[in-house]
């Protein structure tokens, strides 16, 4: 279909948010498509409702991704509704049901308004999805993995994977996934061969440490990884130059961001602010950041 997938990882800090939309260019101005959004992540200066009503103008959600439950991925989410915002459909891990979704929470205190959200949600976006994110979304699609409860405890290898692709263009979002779960993922031959096709690896778990498994880059060749992530505060932050090494085995000059005319092998917000991903259904991508370096 004629357009772009326009895809934005916004600066939330240590937390995730990013918007996917189909996007055609017309003489009056750019015709955008339904609107996806990959976590909830906000900050208090920025979120994900104030932008989709102030800045896009619009009061729906289509598709809402939650990769991980824990409060950095969902921080934005009540507000979705408190801005009269209407979400239409919201894709998680579906083995990690309500009450174990709640047994998990109140471990570590009382729910948060965001989490009592998220409980809601898991018990009433049940029922069959009227127009699929695979068949509306202007060739936009999305290849979802994740490990099931009980056999996993931990909401981060409970992370919902997401592979977004547009033409031969992929870009893969793993939530929160440590190690365990990504070598039981790498299990399955589908997961694997969707690795071979990664062309932007999110870091996961923000790129600490814990996040990060040699074993998937037997499989998954990235020309950059992506870290959302805030200043750096702990040790398992450093992963950068891992990543980076990654990166260069197979691309050495990594890719060239148009905003600043660099080439880059990681990007991260906490550096570049907003990355936005423009892609063409031929697998030509633009990368434009918020600041500049």
């Amino acid at each position: 279909m004629p357009g772009v997938m326009r895809l934005r990882v916004w600066d939330v800090e240590h937390g995730a948010c990013a918007m996917v939309q189909h996007v055609t260019p017309t003489l009056g101005g750019d015709l955008g498509g339904r609107l996806a959004m990959i976590d909830s992540g906000d900050t208090h200066d920025w979120t994900p409702a104030e932008y989709i009503t102030r800045t896009l103008g619009r009061y729906d959600l289509d598709y809402l991704f939650i990769t991980n439950a824990d409060q950095d991925h969902m921080s934005g989410l009540q507000s979705l509704w408190d801005a009269g915002i209407n979400v239409t459909v919201m894709h998680h891990n579906p083995t990690f049901g309500p009450q174990a979704f709640e047994a998990v929470k109140r471990q570590s205190g009382p729910l948060t308004s965001d989490a009592k959200r998220y409980m809601q949600n898991l018990g009433t976006f049940t029922a069959p999805i009227q127009n699929p994110f695979n068949t509306s979304m202007g060739g936009i699609t999305a290849t979802m993995f994740y490990n099931s409860w009980p056999q996993f405890q931990t909401t981060n290898d409970l992370s919902l994977v997401v592979f977004i692709k547009f033409g031969p263009f992929v870009i893969l979002f793993p939530g929160d996934l440590e190690g365990p779960g990504w070598r039981n993922q790498l299990l399955n031959p589908l997961f694997r061969a969707m690795l071979t096709e990664v062309d932007i690896l999110i870091a996961s778990h923000h790129g600490r440490d814990n996040g990060y498994c040699e074993e998937i880059f037997t499989y998954c060749r990235p020309r950059a990884v992506v870290m959302s992530d805030k200043a750096i505060v702990h040790d398992t932050q450093n992963m950068a130059q891992a990543y980076r090494n990654q990166v260069t085995k197979h691309y050495p000059n990594g890719v060239s961001v148009r905003s600043s005319g660099r080439n880059r092998h990681v990007l991260t917000t906490r550096r570049d602010g907003w990355i936005q991903f423009e892609v063409d259904d031929g697998g030509t991508f633009y990368i434009d950041t918020e600041y500049q370096r």
